[in-house]
């Protein structure tokens, strides 16, 4: 990385668009880099996606830019099981931490709701930047002709520390995702980057830096983002070596290489064993040979490898040793670039010290529920209803554990109160869906709900706006407490509530989740407090899992 920046100094390169995206599987091998003589093309594949039938999975090759996709577990690991071992040991680190800008997008993000209890949540965006702009980098990652390219987000991971810090949720975006990236301004250069309504995830690195990742996920999942820490994969190797060894367990004998010499060349009798070095790297970046050979089980591989680093980190006593703790600390700084807000090792260390408060037991890691994509081969989308049922749990702070929690109920940042017969809104027929078209009069219809209810003003609007779940938008901070008391009075809860440079005033979008009467339905806006199955939640505490071996990749 540059001094300041994750991309090089040099010439930049343009990001490819959807239409690049077409590229041929085959001309990679499984440890990410290109065949011999294979043209030149664009870096993917689907992690934490389905994976293809045991027939098909032969013919698949999708070793590209493999290692940047859990880079960012790093990161987490060192905050969260290092963070206690002494401040002593990070001061003169300072120097070696990288700024850059928290969001690059139009739209500023909502402040959190305080709690009764004066307590709010923090989030962390973890980006793993795929950049070769390194003698290390390029060492680790191959793949020549990608030398100094923009960088891809190849790891987007999301930890979500409690309001009552009593439990941290991990959601994995799988970086092949296809969504909108929005408008994104280039804080050096000020060049300006327009939104694109159908792009990869990881092309958003590319388009000013990690705020603009940033600004993605936000404009996504509504999830107010308060940092962000990126990493490079060039300390990977010296930290797991630093740690001594991380155990993973499979469940048969393993090796990872197939009859044409494709795979990650990892090898391990049954059962738990210690791994470090070329064997971490092995085992991180291993897809055939795990489950039915999908990136779904591989990304659940490396949410058990980073379990097993967070208990090792927490538990190791050969981490009270300075050199071996000066070391790990080193190799993660050296690497790290975070938002100006989190700049100083005594910041990170107090973030550290709230995130080293959870039990290991209540530190839960996920993946995104998603779908392949229908309109482009091999990407994928988020799952419609069970993706925003995660995204909304993360909203309302309930815990992806499934247990209880002591949070309080957040209040609104004005006094609802607001004179309504004053209050101007536009109201939009969401409801359209391809199976059932749109619900026909439904802006007209909530319109006069509203005019019932004291807002004259309420006016419905021509313009369809399909949504999956219903909407408030308003576009300042000082209409924020009277669209709270609109969804209020019409039952839709505040998580629905969000601020957008795309209004001009408080805009109620009706959506495919009330296509009929006049109450808002009590079931839509509410979560049944449940993780979706297609999440594939793995609690830190649990040592008992074992990864699943394809018996055609046994000896």
């Amino acid at each position: 990385m540059g001094q300041s920046r994750v991309r090089g100094e040099g010439t930049r390169h343009r990001v490819p668009h959807a239409r690049d995206l077409g590229w041929d599987d085959s001309l990679y091998e499984e440890d990410g880099t290109r065949k011999k003589g294979a043209p030149g093309a664009p870096a993917g594949d689907g992690d934490g996606a389905p994976g293809p039938s045991p027939a098909a999975k032969q013919g698949k090759k999708t070793g590209k830019r493999r290692v940047g996709r859990w880079v960012a577990a790093v990161l987490a690991l060192l905050i969260l099981g290092t963070a206690g071992a002494g401040y002593v040991y990070y001061e003169h680190l300072n120097s070696n931490i990288k700024k850059d800008k928290l969001n690059l997008g139009k739209n500023k993000m909502a402040e959190h709701k305080v709690n009764a209890a004066g307590q709010t949540p923090l989030n962390i965006l973890l980006i793993g930047s795929d950049a070769r702009d390194s003698k290390e980098n390029q060492a680790l990652g191959g793949a020549r002709d990608t030398f100094n390219s923009p960088p891809l987000a190849d790891v987007q991971m999301l930890i979500h520390l409690s309001a009552d810090r009593s439990n941290v949720s991990v959601i994995s975006m799988p970086r092949d995702t296809m969504l909108k990236i929005p408008e994104c301004t280039d804080p050096e250069t000020g060049k300006v980057y327009p939104a694109r309504e159908w792009a990869q995830t990881n092309e958003s690195l590319g388009r000013g830096g990690p705020g603009c990742t940033v600004a993605t996920w936000y404009e996504l999942t509504g999830i107010t983002i308060d940092h962000f820490m990126m990493i490079d994969f060039a300390g990977v190797v010296s930290m797991a070596d630093a740690v001594g060894g991380v155990p993973v367990c499979v469940d048969k004998n393993i090796h990872s290489r197939t009859r044409d010499g494709k795979g990650s060349g990892l090898k391990l009798p049954k059962g738990t064993h210690p791994i470090q070095g070329e064997q971490a790297l092995q085992w991180l970046r291993t897809r055939y040979g795990f489950g039915d050979g999908s990136d779904l089980y591989r990304a659940r591989a490396q949410h058990m490898y980073m379990n097993s680093m967070v208990r090792e980190l927490r538990a190791n006593a050969k981490l009270t040793d300075p050199n071996k703790l000066r070391k790990l600390a080193e190799a993660a700084t050296e690497a790290l670039t975070v938002d100006e807000g989190l700049g100083t090792i005594t910041k990170l260390y107090d973030l550290g010290q709230e995130l080293k408060s959870v039990p290991t037991e209540r530190i839960t890691m996920t993946t995104m529920p998603n779908v392949y994509s229908t309109r482009l081969r091999g990407k994928v989308e988020p799952k419609p209803g069970e993706a925003e049922q995660i995204f909304e749990m993360i909203r309302e702070d309930i815990p992806l554990d499934g247990k209880a929690s002591k949070r309080k109920q957040p209040t609104a940042s004005k006094d609802p109160a607001a004179p309504v017969a004053e209050t101007e809104v536009m109201v939009q027929n969401g409801t359209y869906t391809p199976q059932l078209g749109s619900a026909k009069g439904r802006a007209t219809t909530i319109a006069a709900v509203l005019s019932g209810k004291g807002y004259t003003l309420a006016k419905a609007d021509a313009a369809t706006n399909p949504q999956e779940k219903t909407v408030v938008r308003f576009p300042s901070a000082e209409l924020e407490g009277d669209a709270q008391a609109l969804a209020k009075a019409l039952g839709i809860p505040a998580s629905a509530v969000k601020k957008s440079a795309d209004v001009t005033r408080i805009t109620l979008v009706v959506g495919a989740d009330w296509r009929e009467g006049d109450t808002y339905p009590k079931s839509a806006g509410k979560t049944d407090g449940k993780t979706p199955k297609s999440a594939n939640p793995l609690s830190a505490g649990d040592t008992t899992k074992c990864m699943e071996v394809d018996p055609n990749f046994t000896w």
